[in-house]
């Protein structure tokens, strides 16, 4: 997550791994469902400098094209760079979703309203999204989102402490 020159937060919705072919196409690991959440948008940050999507090929791994990027020395520059959209961009939210990106550092709360730390991240390996939290005395925790055990209430994370390792 990075900040734009408005201060805005922008989002990561892939990194490029690599060139493919000699014509400028990237290979992206996505880090969204699909390529179609990458092109609706008009405005893309790659490596931190705004560039337009001219194509985009779905697969196993998605191919891309971007404007100002016409040869495989370009595109290998590109290797490692975040591709990032504006937060304001991404599409409103229903009640009850979230990203991602707004829960990381946050912090964490008992019940009591007693500080246990902050989420550092969040984690999916199938069974649901689980919240890696750095506890006050830098250990960390994986604990599941799901209500009861941690809810998300104004601007924090409730956990439930029988659940911190």
């Amino acid at each position: 997550m990075a900040a734009s020159d408005r201060g805005e937060r922008r989002i990561a919705l892939a990194a490029v791994a690599g060139a493919h072919g000699v014509k400028g196409e990237v290979r992206l690991k996505m880090f969204s469902d699909s390529i179609e959440s990458l092109s609706r948008h008009k405005k893309l940050y790659v490596g931190g400098a705004e560039r337009r999507l001219l194509s985009a090929r779905d697969g196993k791994t998605p191919v891309v094209r971007f404007e100002g990027v016409a040869d495989r020395g370009a595109a290998e520059a590109l290797r490692g760079s975040l591709v990032e959209v504006d937060r304001s961009d991404l599409p409103p939210l229903e009640e009850g979703e979230y990203y991602h990106a707004d829960i990381i550092g946050l912090p964490c709360e008992d019940s009591d309203g007693n500080a246990l730390g902050m989420v550092i991240a969040v984690e999916n390996y199938g069974a649901g999204d689980l919240l890696e939290v750095e506890l006050k005395d830098g250990k960390r925790s994986l604990i599941p989102f799901t209500a009861g055990i941690a809810d998300l209430a104004d601007g924090r994370v409730v956990l439930d402490p029988e659940f911190l390792a």
